[in-house]
């Protein structure tokens, strides 16, 4: 890390925390949050909630780096990464990595409730240790398998607001644990070659693009079904089923693409597209929430 100025130095920290994909699970968590309760939550409950799961998946998302770096090294859209280019030492990631982690758990244990903490705590390592450290290079499975560590952040904002897990909570989860694979899936068949490299059997490399764009469209139309259920169910109302639909019906319109072009711009584009519909999802039962119609 020598000759790093400050402000490069905080940029590579930052960059261990996977911003972007830190920021999509802490929205899923905040509108967990909003859900839970029938008006706004307390402040400060909220606060200490959204800061404490944000500091747990950066800490996962720290550890994850550091699990991976040999493999990063040997990737084109990772060899960047601060450990790679020595931005970074291991130990430097370490440390960081169990900062954010205690500190994240005791924001949780002492200003939230232990149920969440606990909770919290296991999606933590079973996506940092289970999943990074063994599913990841076990499995072709492993994006379903693992996609359930993945799936935690709106149950986790559920029972940081309640204290408890709730059946609409766990069908949140149940929606992203299913959306994971046709997310991850188009970017797997787009960096095939890579995954090959290094070593780790993503589904495109041990079944090929061909069944993997299969895969794809079958969970699209199973993402489909599922996102009903919470109009089914009473959860939302109208103007929830109203965007999830459409939604839906571009995801499975993505998917078919990707059968019939089979190239990696094709496949990057349903990738993105993916993240689109899992934001524009959770924003339209977050406004269905406070303005909900029902016939």
């Amino acid at each position: 890390m020598s000759g790093q100025s400050p402000l490069s130095s905080w940029k590579s920290y930052l960059e261990l925390c996977k911003p972007n994909v830190v920021a999509e699970m802490v929205f899923t968590a905040i509108v967990g949050m909003l859900l839970a309760v029938p008006g706004m939550p307390p402040l400060a409950l909220f606060a200490y909630s959204t800061i404490g799961i944000a500091l747990a998946a950066s800490s996962a998302a720290a550890i994850n780096h550091f699990i991976d770096q040999k493999a990063d090294a040997q990737m084109a859209r990772n060899k960047n990464r601060p450990l790679p280019t020595g931005k970074l030492s291991s130990t430097n990631v370490i440390v960081f990595a169990a900062l954010l982690g205690v500190i994240s758990m005791l924001l949780l244990v002492f200003l939230v409730n232990t149920l969440t903490a606990i909770l919290t705590f296991a999606s933590l390592f079973g996506y940092a240790i289970l999943y990074t450290v063994y599913l990841k290079r076990m499995t072709p499975q492993n994006i379903v398998i693992g996609g359930a560590f993945g799936a935690t952040p709106p149950l986790l904002g559920w029972c940081a607001m309640t204290g408890e897990v709730h059946p609409y909570a766990l069908l949140l989860v149940l929606i992203i644990y299913v959306w994971t694979p046709p997310h991850f899936w188009p970017l797997a068949i787009a960096k095939q070659d890579e995954y090959a490299k290094v070593g780790i059997p993503m589904l495109s490399v041990t079944h090929g693009p061909d069944f993997t764009r299969l895969q794809i469209l079958l969970y699209t139309v199973l993402l489909l079904i599922v996102t009903l259920l919470p109009y089914l169910t009473g959860m939302s109302g109208l103007i929830y089923l109203a965007v999830t639909v459409p939604l839906g019906l571009g995801f499975i319109y993505h998917a078919l693409l990707m059968r019939r072009n089979k190239d990696n711009k094709t496949a990057m584009r349903t990738f993105w597209y993916s993240i689109v519909y899992l934001t524009l999802l959770f924003a339209a039962l977050l406004t269905d929430h406070y303005f909900k119609i029902t016939l």
